[in-house]
């Protein structure tokens, strides 16, 4: 909690010099702007195209792919379906560690609520995302025995410390460290969403197939790297490690410091049975419908705010 505070308050230290600095250009504008014209106003037919601006709120999102993937992810769909504004630091690929311990992170989240804040929008919660790309892909093996041993299929030690120590500590200091910045701005904190992952099947699918330079698969790989090629075992394993997960997100969201965070359980939308290639793009990612399906769950519980 200490590394995220400290974090968070160096990095408001240099927002501070920056809107110094923002403060003096301001004062500078009119005389800069004389000659340029009238500011550029935007044509009525692309207004008609756009809409309006009604909104039901807006968001501010940090993570991974579950928050940016192409075409379709949960932020989009809560822009165009229920209606969101969402300002975004998420980036596909990003790890929780690096979320939390990476100053320009925090930086960068602190420099779009300003922005808001400018607007006189005050986000109705921020979104976390994070944890699945600090375990699957290269790593993933370290998690597992090897099928030839006689130790249980998961690595006790290593599973506890990459998930209940690593992680666990990661999100504590994310989470104080956003909570520093709300609190610094707005005297408050703003509510913060956070969730676990849903079952995926370790089929060996990457995004569009995992061939040649894309990314994945981030599971299978691992399991037959340890010796373990059955896939229906394979998914009750990968089913405990994500229960551990989201044990671990849910009690680090229920610390008395943070009645403001809200823990979503995703587990049990999307399917792993002999339907789920329905839901599930690949290993790691939900396809339209499922995306569609654990968007809806996000609604439900910004709204209930």
């Amino acid at each position: 909690m200490d590394s995220g505070r400290s974090a968070a308050e160096e990095v408001l230290d240099f927002r501070a010099k920056q809107r110094r600095k923002r403060a003096a250009l301001e004062k500078e504008l009119p005389e800069r702007r004389r000659g340029l014209g009238a500011p550029a106003t935007v044509p009525s037919q692309a207004r008609a195209l756009f809409g309006s601006k009604k909104t039901v709120g807006v968001l501010i999102a940090e993570g991974d792919s579950w928050f940016d993937y192409p075409m379709q992810d949960v932020l989009r769909l809560l822009e165009d379906d229920y209606l969101f504004d969402v300002e975004s630091v998420a980036h596909k690929g990003d790890c929780v560690e690096d979320m939390a311990h990476s100053k320009g992170q925090f930086e960068e989240f602190a420099r779009r609520l300003e922005k808001l804040l400018r607007d006189d929008k005050v986000p109705r919660a921020i979104l976390l995302s994070g944890g699945g790309n600090d375990i699957a892909g290269d790593e993933f093996a370290i998690l597992l025995n090897h099928a030839t041993s006689t130790l249980p299929t998961i690595n006790e030690d290593i599973a506890r410390g990459v998930i209940d120590v690593r992680l666990k500590e990661a999100y504590v200091s994310i989470l104080s460290g956003l909570t520093v910045i709300a609190k610094s701005y707005l005297g408050r904190p703003i509510p913060i969403v956070t969730h676990g992952y849903d079952y995926p099947v370790p089929d060996g699918r990457g995004f569009l197939g995992g061939w040649w330079t894309l990314p994945g698969p981030w599971l299978k790989p691992g399991f037959q790297k340890k010796g373990h090629d059955d896939l229906a075992k394979n998914t009750v394993v990968i089913g405990q490690l994500i229960d551990r997960f989201n044990t671990m997100l849910a009690a680090v969201s229920a610390l008395p410091q943070f009645t403001h965070v809200h823990y979503l359980d995703l587990r049990g939308t999307l399917k792993r049975d002999g339907t789920y290639k329905k839901y599930w793009a690949n290993e790691l990612h939900p396809n339209a419908t499922g995306f569609d399906l654990v968007t809806q769950k996000f609604a439900n519980v910004i709204n209930q705010l």
